[in-house]
C-alpha cells in the first residue's frame, strides 16, 4: 500500500455512507414525528381536514410528512453512490475517503436541519390551518424553502462525489 492509499482509507468512505444515511434519517424522522403531532392535534378539533377527498388544500396535513420523508431519500441516494465506489480488494485513496466523508456529512447535516425545520413549521402550520385556511399558500412556501435546505446538501454531495478519484 502506498501513502496515498492506506489501509484505513475506506473507513472514511464508510463514515460518509453512515453519515449520509443516519443524519438525514434522523432529520426525516424528527420532521415526520413533529408534523404527526400537529396532525394529531389538529385532528381532535377538525377531523375532516385530515383525510378528506377533494382539493389538495384539504389534504394539508399530509404535506409536511411527505416532505420530511423525501429528506431521507437524499441521504439514501448519496449513500448508494458512495458505497458503489467502495469495493473489496480495490485501491481506494485517502483523498477519495475524505471527499466521500465530506459528501456524506453535507447531505446528512443539511438533511437533519431540513427535517427539523419541516417538522417545526409543519406542526405549527397544520395547527394554524385548522383555524385559518388562508395559511395554506404560506405554509407550502415555507415548507418548500425548508426542503430546499436538504436539496442544497444533496447538490453539494453530488458535486463532491464527482471529484472523488479512488485510484492510487
Amino acid at each position: 500500500m502506498s501513502a496515498a492509499c492506506p489501509l484505513y482509507a475506506p473507513f472514511f468512505g464508510f463514515a460518509g455512507v453512515a453519515s449520509a444515511m443516519v443524519l438525514s434519517s434522523i432529520g426525516a424522522a424528527y420532521g415526520t414525528a413533529k408534523a404527526g403531532i400537529g396532525i394529531a392535534g389538529m385532528g381532535t378539533f377538525k377531523p375532516e381536514l385530515i383525510m378528506k377527498a377533494g382539493a389538495i388544500s384539504q389534504k394539508i396535513s399530509l404535506i409536511p410528512v411527505v416532505m420530511a420523508g423525501i429528506i431521507a431519500v437524499y441521504g439514501l441516494v448519496i449513500s448508494v453512490l458512495i458505497a458503489a465506489a467502495l469495493a473489496p480488494n480495490s485501491s481506494y485513496s485517502l483523498f477519495a475517503g475524505f471527499i466521500h466523508l465530506g459528501a456524506g456529512l453535507a447531505v446528512g447535516l443539511s438533511g437533519m436541519a431540513a427535517g427539523y425545520t419541516i417538522g417545526i413549521v409543519g406542526d405549527a402550520c397544520v395547527r394554524g390551518y385548522a383555524q385559518q385556511s388562508r395559511l395554506f399558500v404560506t405554509m407550502v412556501l415555507i415548507l418548500i424553502f425548508a426542503e430546499v435546505l436538504g436539496l442544497y446538501g444533496l447538490i453539494v454531495a453530488l458535486i463532491l462525489n464527482t471529484k472523488a478519484d479512488s485510484s492510487c
